[in-house]
């Protein structure tokens, strides 16, 4: 199972903006959006062994939310940003009035959450990589198609996230010299667990950590 974790800092968690207004009053949903699609959609086909949470602290406990999205039962996920930027809003207005997780779509769970302790759990999980354009470059044994994913959105992490990544054992490491969009990263990331699951040259299947990242 691939998972994938995105601290998402501008969204409005009350599912308040515009589709028409997804970069600007929607907070760059537009990109998670993208990251969504990225993470799931391949040609004529969903990739059913992923997973994609979305820790949504744009307003703080108990208003924060955590939305997941799983693989194998996610429905009515289409290429294009809007759609998908839809059902964010949807699940997020639906989730509202629960103070627990609900299904809000197949596949789609949406729920008040405390991003840090979410975010301490993931790191906790298992070893973690930090994805950071300081850090050292990604070896040729990673990701192992096991891999957690945790991606910044357009903001670098708060510094409480920066103290919580730095108190852990997350080890620094960079996709590559240019900074990259999380979607790219998503990418980027199946790409190379795609070539270790079918064991090509040079890339040994190895279990491979969390991995965080900042990207614009």
């Amino acid at each position: 199972m691939r998972r994938f974790l995105i601290l998402s800092h501008r969204v409005p968690v009350s599912g308040a903006f515009s589709l028409n207004d997804l970069a600007g009053g929607g907070g760059r949903v537009d990109e998670i959006a993208r990251c969504v699609s990225t993470a799931f959609l391949v040609s004529n086909d969903l990739r059913r062994d992923t997973e994609l949470t979305v820790l949504f602290a744009q307003a703080p406990p108990p208003a924060a939310r955590r939305m997941h999205f799983v693989g194998e039962r996610i429905r009515h996920l289409n290429p294009d940003e809007r759609s998908t930027a839809a059902l964010i809003k949807n699940a997020l207005v639906r989730s509202i009035p629960f103070d627990h997780p609900i299904e809000a779509s197949p596949g789609l769970f949406v729920g008040p959450t405390d991003p840090l302790p979410e975010l301490a759990r993931a790191l906790a999980s298992g070893p973690a990589y930090w994805l950071t354009e300081s850090g050292a470059p990604l070896g040729v044994d990673e990701p192992a198609p096991d891999a957690t994913v945790v991606l910044g959105d357009v903001d670098d992490p708060r510094p409480e996230e920066v103290e919580l990544l730095e108190r852990s054992d997350a080890r620094k490491r960079s996709l590559g010299p240019i900074s990259l969009r999380a979607s790219q990263c998503i990418d980027v990331w199946h790409n190379r667990a795609d070539l270790v699951a079918g064991g090509a040259p040079g890339l040994p299947p190895e279990r491979s950590p969390t991995a965080v990242v900042r990207t614009d």
